[in-house]
């Protein structure tokens, strides 16, 4: 399916309102998820890894966030949560960076949402270096550490990890879930932004029993 179809069922997804539990179930035959023949590696083997791929310019990944930020506190001990931002292109390498620049700095938790509402409530354009430094002087951080940990070694090595991740997840757009390196969840196949999140859970138990197994 190319990206454009992607975007408008994922608009129209997003439209749509938070569905009750007992109505998300997936119709018959149709498990809502996809799995990968090979398993991509998780950072933590021994918790059940759940990764959300994104991208600050992605308008659902911004609707998204309010759901993840309500849901992730709430995930079993044994679950571990992170974000992969997304790569495709060169404009996305940037936005990653930016976000891999925010970890290195230790503002990620500080700066991830108001770069997000920036972007899609204030128009700001993080190609447009002397807008984006402007914004980080306004949060407290200095542009030129910030210029420093863009080009470190550290930073673009995570974005190079974080494209390849990309591409082996075989995901199409943002965003996408991916639980334990194995099964992905489209925007299509959850169908609302908390169907996303419910069938990322409905595979915790599958994903335990194997951690319990050893396999």
């Amino acid at each position: 399916m190319n990206r454009t179809r992607r975007t408008l069922l994922a608009a129209l997804a997003a439209a749509a309102a938070p569905l009750p539990a007992a109505l998300r179930a997936q119709p018959a035959g149709d498990p809502g998820y996809s799995v990968l023949t090979k398993a991509l590696p998780v950072e933590n083997p021994s918790k059940i890894e759940v990764a959300e791929f994104f991208w600050y310019g992605c308008p659902h990944c911004y609707t998204l966030e309010p759901f993840i930020e309500e849901w992730v506190p709430k995930l079993p001990a044994d679950v571990y949560f992170r974000r992969i931002p997304a790569v495709f292109t060169q404009r996305w390498a940037l936005d990653a960076s930016i976000f891999y620049c925010f970890e290195s700095l230790g503002v990620l938790a500080r700066l991830h949402r108001p770069l997000f509402d920036a972007i899609h409530r204030d128009r700001l354009r993080t190609d447009n270096q002397a807008a984006l430094n402007e914004w980080l002087g306004r949060n407290g951080v200095d542009a030129a550490k910030f210029d420093e940990a863009m080009k470190s070694f550290g930073v673009q090595s995570k974005v190079r990890r974080a494209a390849q991740l990309s591409a082996e997840s075989k995901i199409d757009g943002t965003p996408a879930m991916m639980v334990q390196g194995r099964y992905t969840i489209s925007a299509e196949q959850g169908r609302t932004h908390s169907g996303m999140l419910a069938n990322a859970e409905r595979l915790f138990p599958v994903v335990r029993k194997s951690l319990a197994a050893g396999k």
